[in-house]
């Protein structure tokens, strides 16, 4: 199924790449310090920084993968809205502003702040590194799917697609090497505002269609879907129940544990900021995914889940198949467009959070032992983002045809599993200590990514990773519901064993007054 002019679309994606590069250039001449390529010298505002959270949550999973999603699946498409929303609750009231008084640039800070400081930033590294490999892997698909339409490569043609999907990765890199994190949050505020504005228009243009009557809309996405009224109900996709609470947990309890997520809260001057920047991103993501769902149910009517699957990118074309429906070729264009800067944004700040990751607890705090070259340390941060680059590419073009939405779904449940309970037990558990943190984090991921190589996700299904192949005997797509509460588990049996441990109450207690106060806090860098 060919869509749109080739000329016109490339053209259209050209300019917007041009314009945000400019963007980065100009934003980077002020990139003096550490603290200016990590944090962005902690110089934005709440609001500024809540646009640029919603810019790097609303990824390719929330605008490619869930419309594709709701569009086939129905009801069952939507849970992703709501988990990926409901999620910042747990970073809002557990997590935002805490963090944001007690570390300096990374999850690293917070989790080593009373700990011994080298294994607990090694393992904290390790985890960022999976789990941004993991959301990369997401991105990278979704640009492969989308440009592969756009350019009307089909998808027996893998290598055109897997070029296309290197030439994303190369791009990303630029932005992360020139921009640094300043940068980076500029083109997330841009992409943010257009992607909301672009959902805004097409919602309403697909309600207009049905005199902005959303139940008629919902009646026509039954008669055009084969599953009809199921379309409307819980179980299309998830008929397994104990599969359905699993994906809901790990979407839930997955974003307060985000590294890239995370990272953001450092860019504002005070905790204050990092709450507002939290209320702000609520209000804009919770619109938004009110969007998908008119986007979902107006592709299933509009364009129909059979053209969608046979489409180049399959599911995840659904967005752009319905732009291509209501405005032609320019609306096609442009809505590709803004789905191609979503990808980059969102890969440009996960590749800047790995990269700062290694820099900052691998190289200067473990192998420089905390006395670094500021200077070489950025330098350190630019070399593994180009590592990271390549790697990312690797995956995408491995993982090139899955949902988006599916693949981000298995990050949030590493980020759950590594993450969250560490972070948790080191802000709120007094004995918490470095075994602990080590059995959390390490343990976490091992059973989490354990039970993913060996699920129906991988092999064993008829959308599995690897076709053809069956080693999968654990019967869930998502490991969720097993893997966070035994990390949970493995950080409490490990704190009982390290119990020896000498226990720093002073240590203790500053964290305590830091990350509830903000006194001593990191405060923004100021220049006259």
């Amino acid at each position: 199924m060919n869509v749109g002019n080739v000329g016109l679309n490339v053209g259209i994606f050209a300019a917007f790449v041009l314009a945000t590069l400019v963007v980065v250039y100009r934003v980077s001449r002020t990139n003096r310090t550490a603290s200016d390529y990590y944090a962005a010298g902690r110089s934005f505002t709440g609001a500024q920084n809540g646009i640029a959270i919603s810019g790097d949550y609303l990824s390719a999973a929330s605008f490619l993968g869930i419309a594709g999603a709701i569009a086939v699946n129905g009801y069952d498409g939507f849970l992703y809205s709501i988990g990926f929303l409901v999620a910042w609750l747990v970073a809002l009231l557990l997590v935002a502003e805490l963090l944001r008084n007690t570390g300096r640039f990374t999850m690293g800070d917070v989790l080593s702040f009373r700990m011994r400081q080298r294994p607990v930033r090694a393992a904290a590294a390790t985890s960022t590194l999976v789990v941004s490999f993991f959301y990369l892997i997401a991105q990278m698909a979704g640009a492969g799917g989308l440009i592969a339409l756009l350019l009307q490569i089909p998808n027996s043609d893998r290598l055109g697609q897997s070029i296309v999907i290197g030439v994303v990765g190369i791009v990303m890199v630029i932005y992360v090497l020139v921009g640094g994190m300043k940068g980076t949050t500029y083109v997330q505020i841009i992409k943010a505002a257009l992607l909301i504005a672009g959902a805004f228009v097409m919602t309403f243009w697909v309600l207009g269609e049905y005199g902005l009557n959303f139940s008629a809309l919902l009646g026509a996405a039954v008669d055009a879907s084969p599953k009809g009224e199921a379309l409307l109900a819980p179980g299309l996709q998830y008929t397994n129940k104990a599969d359905f609470l699993s994906l809901g947990l790990a979407l839930v309890l997955g974003t307060a544990g985000l590294p890239h997520i995370l990272m953001r809260f450092y860019t504002v001057p005070t905790a204050k900021e990092a709450r507002k920047s939290v209320v702000w991103a609520i209000w804009l993501i919770g619109i938004f995914y009110l969007f998908t769902l008119v986007l979902g149910y107006g592709a299933a009517a509009l364009v129909g889940p059979e053209a969608i699957a046979a489409a180049p990118g399959g599911v995840n074309s659904a967005a752009p198949l319905l732009a291509f429906e209501l405005g032609g070729e320019i609306l096609l264009g442009i809505i590709s467009a803004i789905a191609f800067a979503t990808i980059l944004a969102v890969v440009a700040g996960l590749t800047i959070t790995a990269s700062a990751s290694f820099a900052h607890d691998v190289y200067a705090n473990v192998i420089r032992r905390g006395r670094p070259d500021p200077v070489r340390e950025v330098r350190v941060a630019r070399t593994t983002a180009l590592v990271i680059g390549v790697v990312a590419i690797g995956g995408g073009i491995l993982a090139n045809g899955q949902n988006v939405a599916f693949l981000v779904a298995l990050a949030f449940a590493v980020a759950a599993s590594a993450n969250l309970p560490t972070i948790l037990y080191s802000l709120f558990w007094r004995r918490f200590n470095t075994t602990g943190a080590l059995w959390s984090i390490y343990g976490g991921l091992a059973v989490c990514l354990l039970l993913i190589v060996f699920s129906p996700a991988v092999s064993g299904a008829k959308n599995a990773m690897i076709p053809g192949a069956d080693f999968a005997f654990f019967p869930l797509s998502n490991p969720g519901i097993v893997s966070i509460p035994v990390s949970f588990l493995l950080g409490a049996i490990g704190t009982y064993v390290g119990r020896r441990e000498p226990f720093d109450s002073e240590k203790y207690a500053e964290m305590e007054v830091r990350s509830l106060t903000g006194a001593g806090a990191e405060k923004a860098t100021v220049r006259h």
